[in-house]
């Protein structure tokens, strides 16, 4: 699209490069959070109520600090994955595409949050402000709101940018990244209608960006990795070949591309190819191998 290209050429120079290392840092920070001061986190939540009536605004991004899941050996290698898929994904899409993505995912849950803030007024009624904050509070509704449905978002958005790929399920079975792509979209669905309502903010929201990526940029990104480097490597090829002339004259050195009014001929003549200007091709001395 002709809007987003503008845009890309004008803010392209801030996206954040290798975006996906950024956001192992922040699971980093979290978890040491975690495992020094664990009531810290309660003032890291994505908490709506807190942030509009307590002025909390530090909750608008520190809840990217913490962690989807508790610390352990399955984590680490989870976090592995995620950073491969997205680094995959950031050399495919550009740095700048692959900034929009994640960031959307960002906006679009805590637009969520603060949707799901808004119909817990509602149907609490207007004189329900005590039970409003008892359900952001003692139930903690933002506890719902993190970064796991954001992750969930890079694996989708890895599954339809690469639906062929193979992966090795517990080191050992081989399964089309594709099939676990539509295995976790059908859960998500079964989870969205047989959910709470809570749940069904939390999950559309989180996956709003994939939805509005892959709806907008449909038929771009189905790319395998080696398409992406022969792509890469005929770029480069393009960019060599464009300083290579194809006519060149043997007497005067002049091509077509310092004096493309000039007309080349090979002669007949001559032994081998050589080739000459429209001002040497008649009045050059002949070429005789020995």
């Amino acid at each position: 699209m002709k809007f987003t290209s503008n845009f890309e050429r004008k803010f392209g120079k801030y996206a954040i490069h290798n975006l996906s290392l950024g956001l192992i840092i922040c699971y980093g920070i979290g978890y040491l959070i975690q495992f020094i001061y664990p009531g810290l986190l309660d003032y890291l939540f994505l908490n709506p109520y807190q942030i509009i009536f307590h002025g909390q605004i530090w909750r608008l991004f520190t809840w990217v600090l913490v962690p989807p899941s508790s610390f352990g050996f399955f984590t680490l290698l989870m976090l592995y994955f995620y950073y491969s898929l997205g680094t995959t994904l950031e050399r495919t899409w550009g740095t700048y595409r692959y900034n929009v993505y994640i960031f959307s995912g960002f906006l679009f849950t805590i637009l969520g949050a603060f949707l799901l803030f808004g119909f817990t007024v509602l149907t609490r009624g207007p004189l329900g402000w005590m039970e409003v904050e008892y359900w952001w509070t003692v139930e903690d509704l933002s506890r719902m709101f993190s970064t796991y449905y954001v992750n969930m978002s890079i694996f989708l958005a890895f599954a339809a940018t690469y639906p062929n790929m193979q992966i090795l399920v517990f080191f050992l079975i081989p399964v089309k990244i594709k099939v676990m792509g539509i295995i976790y979209g059908a859960l998500l669905v079964y989870e969205f209608f047989m959910g709470s309502i809570a749940g069904k903010f939390v999950i559309a929201a989180s996956l709003m960006n994939f939805i509005v990526f892959f709806i907008t940029g449909r038929g771009k990104v189905y790319m395998t990795p080696k398409q992406v480097k022969r792509r890469q490597e005929f770029k480069r090829e393009v960019k060599k070949s464009a300083k290579i002339t194809r006519h060149k004259c043997a007497i005067c050195g002049r091509t077509e591309e310092t004096n493309p009014e000039l007309e080349f001929r090979f002669c007949s003549k001559c032994d081998g190819n050589y080739e000459y200007c429209q001002d040497h091709i008649f009045t050059h001395t002949h070429v005789k191998m020995k």
